[in-house]
């Protein structure tokens, strides 16, 4: 199993840098951060530094989206780190939340992720792609670094459908071993009716981890606390597919919708910070299910279920207050195990 590190590109970005390659060191594959440059400092310029910084870790967005950047744009900026650094890049990707909500839009449909993956994947690889009937292609893409892998992100049938269809590989926001089955199971036979290798497709989590010296009532309650945002983050997805399939459909499990009943809108200005007063709705038995949270025994267990599940890499959401001494434990005494 392989481990990643999710940051927020919150200024300074100099701290954000010196966490990841306190990450490759620790064993630490991948190295993403949020996208979402009204909310946060721009991711790209800041992963230039960072892979100047590192010599293996691999960087991308979790996730970026198709409609805040063109395309062309977006490609352009993958295969120009790849020339720089080697490919050393993943290009997380979804519909959109904060990115394109904060400043007033809508996420995308399925079908313009779908083509935004294809052009992007085809311009950084170095192919030639129709446009607006245009024929485009990048020039100056090396064969050598001409590799940039799409991970999508989703929930939905219908998005899960396309992952299995196009992308290289899945990510989660989640934890919980019996909708992580659930999910990569409707991945893996969409792309056997896809004609495609279901092994071929890179399966990946991604959720808070808060390491605890212990087990006891305080620091679990303290441990809820600081995670409590992601159950909110992870609503505003769960709160579409409800407006869409309605609260109880057999397209979308009850274990991932019913949560949400007591969801009172949202507060974008608090999105993906502890201090959310945006998540009261968020009950514990839902973070103990999204998150790792506990001693450093809990992670274990919980991990080799997602591993026996398929899972090839967990990524750590490092937005609380013991990010450094999580990394450490999970360097010192859970990559060393698993990794």
């Amino acid at each position: 199993m392989d481990f990643g590190l999710v940051l927020q590109a919150d200024p300074p970005a100099d701290d954000v840098i010196a966490l990841m390659r306190t990450a490759e060191a620790a064993g630490f594959t991948h190295g993403w951060t949020f996208d979402s440059v009204v909310l946060w400092q721009e991711p790209f310029v800041i992963y230039s530094r960072i892979l100047e910084a590192t010599s293996r870790i691999r960087i991308g967005p979790m996730v970026t989206n198709p409609i805040t950047r063109d395309w062309t744009v977006t490609a352009s900026l993958f295969a120009t780190l790849n020339d720089m650094y080697g490919p050393r890049t993943v290009c997380g990707i979804g519909r959109g939340d904060s990115a394109v909500r904060v400043p007033g839009g809508h996420p995308a449909t399925l079908a313009r992720l779908g083509e935004g993956m294809r052009v992007i994947k085809e311009l950084a690889e170095g192919r030639e792609v129709d446009m607006h009937g245009t024929r485009v292609r990048i020039p100056w893409v090396r064969p050598e670094a001409a590799q940039l892998p799409i991970w999508m992100a989703g929930y939905g049938p219908r998005a899960l459908e396309l992952v299995g269809r196009q992308a290289d590989g899945f990510i989660l926001q989640l934890a919980d071993p019996y909708l992580t089955d659930f999910m990569v199971k409707s991945v893996r036979l969409a792309a056997e009716r896809a004609g495609r290798d279901p092994d071929a497709i890179t399966m990946c989590v991604a959720a808070p981890a808060y390491v605890t010296a212990d087990d006891s009532a305080g620091a679990l309650s303290h441990a809820r606390d600081q995670c409590r945002w992601f159950g909110g983050m992870v609503g505003n997805h769960v709160a579409d597919l409800v407006a869409r399939y309605g609260e109880h459909s057999s397209a979308v499990p009850d274990e991932l919708t019913a949560y949400i009943k007591n969801r009172q809108g949202y507060d974008y200005s608090h999105h993906g910070r502890a201090d959310n007063p945006s998540t009261d709705f968020v009950p514990d038995n839902v973070i103990d299910r999204f998150c790792l949270i506990g001693p450093v025994e809990t992670h274990l267990q919980r991990l080799m279920e997602l591993r026996e599940i398929g899972i090839d890499q967990f990524a750590v959401y490092a937005m609380h207050d013991e990010r450094d001494s999580t990394v450490a434990a999970y360097g010192e005494r859970v990559i060393p195990l698993l990794g």
